[in-house]
């Protein structure tokens, strides 16, 4: 963790919604006039799509199973390196994992693989990752340790799997039974590596619908930002100083229901992240430009 670059890490299961608050961050960012490097977190994946696969196939042959959750299919120590070394020189590599013949045509990399690792920008202000693993620790590799903000996006389980669902469907072209295979296989997985970081993240983000999602794999639509309400949860509100009076007056119908978790209405849920990570980013950013200012 550094004061000259900071690293910050969006953490949510595949569906969740993190590439939705990771738009919030860019719109944040603009109106700081900072710049970030942005790590996509399945640009840390071992395998490319069809080596998945096979590695799938393998691991099943043997009685085994493997996925994007856990460790075995993801390059989790290079994405601990990559924190530790961006804080300590504000440096390191990226790649981009192509998930579709859109992005195929915009790098030039057929869908499904990697495009060639590259040198991070040397003048941006802090990182931003958004994926599946940005708290997590293996106990070989701590990724979490090396990251000064780590926020958790966790909708309810049922509303997790229809995003998935849809998105995968819609938007990247997979069978709906491919993905129903997918979240079933990915089950221990889930429990065991991506649940139990957000017992490690600063702030959680939970989405819960007031519609019925009783059946998530039969759902003809998403529930609405309005048909939810979001609960954000703080670890520890006292280390970024988290005023609930004044987040109370600025969000309509928002109340405290824990003495370190607020509610909002879904169709708040970006104003709630601006009205949080605002302040929190301002402050970073004011510490990496006096920190800068001391070692010059």
């Amino acid at each position: 963790m550094s004061k000259q670059h900071p690293v910050v890490a969006v953490t949510g299961s595949s569906g969740a919604g993190t590439t939705t608050v990771k738009t919030a961050f860019e719109h944040i960012f603009r109106r700081l006039d900072a710049t970030a490097s942005i790590i996509e977190g399945d640009s840390f994946h071992r395998y490319s799509r069809a080596a998945m696969r096979a590695a799938v196939a393998d691991a099943a042959s043997r009685g085994e199973n493997v996925s994007h959750f856990g460790p075995e299919a993801n390059l989790l120590c290079e994405l601990a390196s990559l924190f530790k070394e961006f804080g300590e020189t504000g440096g390191g590599k990226r790649r981009y994992y192509v998930h579709n013949e859109e992005e195929a045509a915009q790098h030039g990399v057929p869908a499904g693989n990697f495009t060639p690792w590259e040198e991070l920008p040397r003048d941006t202000d802090l990182l931003l990752y958004e994926g599946l693993h940005g708290a997590i620790d293996t106990g070989e590799c701590d990724v979490g340790q090396f990251a000064d903000l780590l926020i958790g996006v966790v909708p309810i389980v049922n509303l997790e799997w229809i995003q998935k669902i849809h998105r995968d469907t819609l938007d990247r072209g997979y069978d709906e039974r491919d993905v129903t295979t997918t979240i079933l296989r990915r089950m221990e997985d889930y429990v065991t590596h991506i649940t139990p970081q957000f017992s490690r993240t600063d702030i959680n983000f939970q989405r819960v619908p007031t519609v019925d999602t009783s059946n998530p794999f039969i759902a003809r639509d998403i529930p609405t930002a309005d048909e939810s309400f979001v609960v954000i949860r703080f670890r520890d509100p006292a280390k970024f100083d988290i005023d609930f009076p004044y987040l109370l007056a600025m969000v309509n119908n928002s109340f405290i229901s824990r003495r370190n978790t607020i509610v909002v209405p879904g169709g708040k849920m970006l104003l709630a992240m601006e009205l949080i990570l605002m302040p929190i980013l301002k402050q970073m950013l004011a510490a990496r430009k006096q920190d800068t200012r001391l070692v010059a």
